[in-house]
């Protein structure tokens, strides 16, 4: 009897150990339970909440995915929101301005894959073109750091000002501005207002999402950015997740063909990664 309830015994364990083997491998129908098929993804208002209402849920939701949006309307909340958990991903900013956020904050937020964005415009109710321009004009462009510098870079491309030689562009404020020959007045504002700006300032310099989401077309900008790489959106997530099954379901999402052809039909003249040319 003894031995009878040893042998008992030490099947009982040989048993929890192999299931201990098996769950920690991921082996078995826990496994598939575990993984995670609730997406909860966020963006600004207008073409980036579109791109992945349009172009990227229909591809998740054929992988078995069910995803939830979410839209913000300044440029603070969604890494914020992204960084507390509420958010598994979210597709508004490019990298230089994830790097400068995710280190003022202190945050641990990386990218997983570039997307379109829609580019950068000057707009104007009071101007046809750059040639109606006149000395004093007022200027309203984005106030956030990076935004800031790159608005500051295609003014200086449309030959409008000049930045101080030596700036890193990538950093510029209005104070390293070294010549403004027309002697315009450039007022930084929240970028999310500047659509609001239009019946005070001469011109606007508009970041796209912003721009569609308040109505205005990309056709009616006075001139827009021919935009770099480095000025491309990207989907952030926390690093913690970049390499999970979902994440790379995401990333992959942006390479399909219905991604594309989504772009094709509502999102022409966006500015692309080269795996979207």
């Amino acid at each position: 009897m003894k031995a009878s309830r040893r042998q008992f015994g030490q099947r009982v364990l040989h048993i929890a150990a192999v299931l201990g083997v098996a769950a920690s491998l991921g082996l078995g129908n826990g496994a598939h339970a575990q993984e995670k098929k609730t997406l909860t993804l966020g963006a600004t208002a207008g073409s980036n909440f579109d791109q992945l209402k349009l172009g990227i849920k229909p591809v998740l939701e054929k992988k078995g995915y069910t995803v939830k949006l979410v839209e913000f309307n300044d440029y603070v909340q969604p890494n914020l929101a992204l960084a507390q958990g509420s958010l598994d991903a979210n597709l508004f900013q490019h990298i230089i301005y994830l790097k400068k956020f995710s280190a003022d904050k202190g945050l641990n937020l990386v990218d997983i894959t570039k997307a379109p964005i829609a580019p950068l415009g000057l707009y104007s109710k009071k101007r046809k073109s750059l040639a109606d321009l006149k000395s004093g004009d007022r200027i309203t462009l984005p106030n956030d750091p990076s935004n800031l510098a790159r608005a500051l870079v295609f003014l200086e491309q449309n030959k409008l000002i000049k930045v101080k030689q030596g700036v890193d562009p990538l950093k510029a404020t209005e104070k390293d501005v070294a010549e403004n020959p027309h002697k315009l007045v450039l007022t930084p504002i929240e970028a999310a207002q500047l659509p609001r700006t239009l019946d005070d300032a001469d011109f606007v310099v508009i970041n796209g999402n912003f721009a569609i989401s308040s109505g205005l077309k990309l056709t009616e900008a006075v001139v827009l950015e021919k935009t770099p790489d480095h000025y491309l959106n990207v989907v952030a997530v926390k690093a913690e997740d970049k390499d999970k099954p979902w994440a790379k379901d995401l990333a992959a999402a942006f390479r399909t063909q219905e991604y594309r052809a989504a772009l094709d039909k509502y999102f022409q003249g966006y500015a692309r990664p080269a795996f979207l040319q």
